[in-house]
């Protein structure tokens, strides 16, 4: 290898071009792991708001306040829940931005350093299935929208109830048997693009947020019209108070809100891990920072009020908060509006979907074995679990499912890989890496033992083992008296108490094993060199 294996150039790392030389011929580099180079750190401030402010603006963000609502809790303060959630998440995610950012290396890589090189398939499968889950509920959410589409030329039922002028197709609302059935079309869709690439959808792409943007803002007039023809004003609607008998019922006030943050929190769980994929092409720690900061939290906000207020509206004029946004297109008569609308949360939902939530853990899962698992059967593992294993009625069905069942689970079992990652990068490995090392399996100092950092290993099931039992075991019964016990608490702040203990367990197991992967100043020095 070279004398000097990377340079530095105001902060920001890459490989030297006789070392990656060296490296293209190791079976852990190829062309996408390899770490971006400099002149490759484009990304400006705007750049990275876009990213967020794309990523932020969907159904599902909608439904983080609706579901709060669903569970008793008033508009402003579901509000403040998503905004404090997402504020505490931007923690993590600009932490591990900064490894990203500094050394232009992806998620995979940055897994190595901390999991090594064997191990490093933990989180990178951990991040595939969350993401096969979310390409289930998004699935659902423009199920939703393609069983609207399909309504508009399907005969129509009176009844005498809130279900007047419901699609007839549709069957038992309450079974949501529409929204399954466009499931399953809409699930076909996304396997048929993304197995034969996006491509030829990109227009989709451009013209699905804007749409989706009108939608929502849409969705708000109707929900005021709704308050309004009920004797509810503007105002009114947001003043509401907490439901108290709904609230005693899920098991007390703190809880159920310490649930919801945990599950805002989580909502972001897996871009906490994966971030280092975007800052890698940032052009300064500074700029991934800013960008971060005003991309995410602002649309976010945005969406939480658009959803406090639809739930808590539909809960004022019917008696009932509506969860899911896209359940709105059966009480609207106008085909057109409806057409319309829906059109735009296909085209966004569809081409997010694929992009998010379909190429990650297709190519995840195909990394798992290269020779044995192409992209294209990755895709199609992906979809099969996304159907049938992570079905989205369990965990996007109600407000309480989508916010214990599912977010709070997987937040609690990812957020100590997040604390491991911050643990080991800024704590034990002081911000210096050896970039050339993550390349080179056994002959590298990220190899541990066989490939596997056990510190890591241990630090993360130690961490989520006991909180994600309270998830899993406690069912409340307001007639008994009894409250959540003291593992329900837990598992109510599963994302901070999971994280803290990884934190913590990694730190303490890293200072007595595998001295060999902690790369000294002078050896950073030494095989630096700077311009």
């Amino acid at each position: 290898m070279a004398t000097y294996t990377q340079v530095e150039k105001n902060g920001l790392f890459e490989l030297t071009d006789a070392a990656r030389a060296e490296l293209a011929s190791s079976k852990y580099y190829n062309d996408d792991l390899a770490p971006t180079s400099v002149s490759q750190r484009t990304w400006t401030t705007y750049n990275i708001t876009m990213l967020w402010v794309g990523m932020s603006i969907c159904i599902p963000s909608l439904s983080l306040a609706s579901a709060l609502i669903g569970m008793g809790v008033s508009p402003w303060l579901s509000v403040i829940n998503v905004a404090l959630g997402n504020l505490i998440v931007l923690i993590p995610m600009q932490l591990n931005s900064h490894v990203g950012t500094k050394y232009g290396i992806p998620f995979p890589l940055f897994s190595r350093l901390t999991f090594g090189t064997i191990g490093a398939q933990v989180p990178a499968l951990l991040r595939a299935i969350v993401a096969c889950g979310w390409c289930s509920v998004q699935a659902y959410v423009g199920g939703g929208a393609v069983a609207a589409l399909i309504s508009i030329v399907a005969p129509k039922f009176k009844d005498a109830d809130w279900t007047t002028n419901l699609p007839s197709w549709v069957g038992m609302q309450t079974a949501n048997v529409g929204q399954v059935i466009g499931f399953f079309i809409f699930m076909a869709f996304i396997l048929w693009v993304a197995y034969n690439g996006m491509e030829n959808i990109k227009w989709v792409q451009n013209i699905g947020g804007p749409i989706l943007i009108i939608v929502m803002i849409a969705l708000l007039a109707w929900a005021a019209n709704l308050a309004g023809d009920a004797g509810y004003g503007f105002g009114d609607v947001m003043h509401q108070t907490n439901d108290p008998s709904v609230i005693a019922a899920s098991g007390g006030f703190a809880y159920i809100y310490m649930a919801g943050l945990t599950g805002n929190i989580a909502f972001w769980a897996t871009m906490a891990l994966n971030i280092p994929d975007f800052s890698r092409y940032a052009k300064s720690q500074k700029v991934q920072f800013a960008g971060q900061l005003i991309g995410m939290p602002l649309p976010m906000f945005f969406c939480a009020f658009i959803g406090a207020f639809f739930a808590q509206a539909t809960k004022l004029a019917m008696g009932t908060a509506l969860f899911d946004p896209t359940a709105v297109f059966y009480y609207v008569d106008n085909k057109f509006v409806v057409f319309i609308s829906a059109i735009g949360v296909v085209a966004a939902t569809i081409t997010t979907c694929v992009a998010a939530n379909v190429v990650a853990p297709a190519n995840g899962f195909s990394n798992m074995s290269p020779s044995k698992i192409s992209y294209k059967k990755g895709v199609v593992i992906t979809c099969i679990l996304a159907c049938f294993v992570l079905q989205p009625w369990w965990i996007y069905g109600t407000g309480a499912a989508y916010i214990f069942g599912w977010l709070n689970n997987y937040g609690t079992i990812l957020a100590p890989i997040a604390a491991i990652f911050i643990s080991d990068y800024f704590i034990c490995k002081k911000m210096r890496v050896d970039v050339a090392d993550l390349f080179k399996g056994s002959d590298g100092r990220y190899w541990y033992y066989s490939g596997w950092n056990l510190a890591a290993i241990i630090a993360w099931v130690a961490a989520w083992i006991i909180p994600i039992l309270g998830n899993t075991v406690f069912i409340f019964d307001p007639s008994t008296g009894v409250g959540p016990s003291f593992i329900q608490w837990m598992a109510a702040n599963g994302y901070l108490v999971s994280f803290a203990i990884g934190f913590v367990i990694y730190w303490i197991l890293m200072k007595g094993m595998a001295k060999n992967s902690f790369v000294t100043e002078e050896e950073h020095e030494a095989f630096t060199e700077r311009v």
